[in-house]
Parts: structure tokens; sequence; C-alpha cells
């Protein structure tokens, strides 16, 4: 973890913190007491800690998602990568985010929890989103037609649904979720080959995503 700039803003501070408050969180929940524990821990002066996240719990729940999408850029770099194909990058991905949530799941079980309030849908939405564009870019999509929001929308419910069953995971090495990720994008991968046929015969794409978004939420068994 980089040092903390002499005089920092809130953002710096924010970043900062955002790697030790999920150690907290898990004991304390996503509350102030995990901002002082952390701002303790990192020898960060408590007001401006608790300044930084003066929004409360969702403002710390990004912080951590947003270093979770930095150090798995810094895991997969554009050079290490490049080689592998669309499935494999998206696959490896997903995979260097489980592995860097994998010592705080209690803490993104509390996360969850957090998100699944009526009153923060909507934000939730929008780091689900940002998860999905940070892996396809570092994975090298440059679309801008329909397909970027399509692929943004299928990568975010499989990610999601993906972190559902990893908080509770007990197999070796997270099998059962490597399974289940396989699984869903298998189902991606279909569902883009179909899609291809629908087009050819002038199917719609619009009306394909949303038969695709419905298997998502009740997969065959």
């Amino acid at each position: 973890m980089s040092p903390l700039p002499e005089d920092p803003t809130l953002d710096e501070v924010r970043a900062y913190l955002a790697p030790i408050l999920p150690r907290h969180a898990a004991f304390d929940g996503w509350r102030a007491e995990a901002v002082m524990m952390a701002a303790a821990e990192g020898s960060v002066d408590r007001e401006i800690a608790q300044l930084a996240f003066s929004a409360g719990a969702m403002d710390m729940i990004d912080a951590w998602f947003a270093s979770i999408d930095a150090r798995m850029i810094e895991a997969l770099p554009p050079e290490k990568i490049a080689t592998m194909s669309i499935r494999q990058r998206i696959t490896a991905l997903i995979t260097a985010r489980l592995k860097l949530l994998a010592h705080d799941r209690e803490a993104l079980r509390r996360a969850l929890a957090v998100m699944a309030m009526p009153q923060n849908s909507a934000r939730a939405a929008k780091l689900g989103w940002r998860a999905a564009d940070v892996m396809w870019r570092a994975g090298g999509d440059s679309a801008t037609d329909f397909n970027h929001y399509s692929k943004r929308l299928t990568l975010a419910a499989v990610y999601a649904a993906t972190l559902l069953v990893f908080v509770d995971d007990e197999s070796e090495d997270w099998a059962d979720s490597r399974a289940f990720l396989d699984r869903r994008i298998e189902g991606v991968m279909r569902f883009e080959r179909a899609k291809a046929k629908w087009k050819g015969v002038g199917g719609g794409e619009r009306l394909s995503l949303s038969r695709f978004i419905g298997r998502l939420r009740y997969p065959a068994v």
C-alpha cells in the first residue's frame, strides 16, 4: 500500500484507508467504528477520516470496491491479459477479484446486505456497473454501440450472482464459486452465439438481451 502523502486530500485519505476498512467492518459493520479503527491502524487523524467517509456505509463500500478495481488491474496488466481469449480474460478478471476479496468475506457479506437495502439500490447498481466496466476495459473492450451497454449489463449480473455464491463458499479453493462462474460465462457465450444467429435472420437484439437477463435470474439447474 502506497504511503499517504503529506497534507492529503479527502480522496487520497479514502483511497489510503479503503483496503484497511474491511478488516474492521467484518467485526464492527460498515459504521463509524470501522472508520475509527482503520484510521488508528493507518495513523490517520480520526477527524479527517470521519470527514472522508461522512456519507456513511456506502461511501466506505464504494472506496473499498474502487481499491479492488485498482488491485485487479495491477494483478492482470494488459501485457498479461493480451494473450488470452475474451472468455479467459473475463474469467481471469473475476477470479482475481475473488482472490482479493477472499480474506474479507465477512466484510463482503455485510457490504452486500447494506447494498441490498432499498435506499441504497441505485448506488449499488452503479457500483456493479462500474466493476463490469472496469473489467471490460481491462479486457480490451472498445465497443461504443449497444454492445457497450449489453456487455456490461450481462457481466454485472454474472459478477453479482457469483459474489452471492462466493460469500458462503466453503469448498476448497472456492471450487463451487469457480464452477458457478464457469456455468454463467458459458451461458453468456451461448447467448452471444445465439444472438449472432438471430441477428443474421433479423432477430431483435433487445429482445435477446431481455431473454438472457431472465435466464440469469432464473438459471436452469
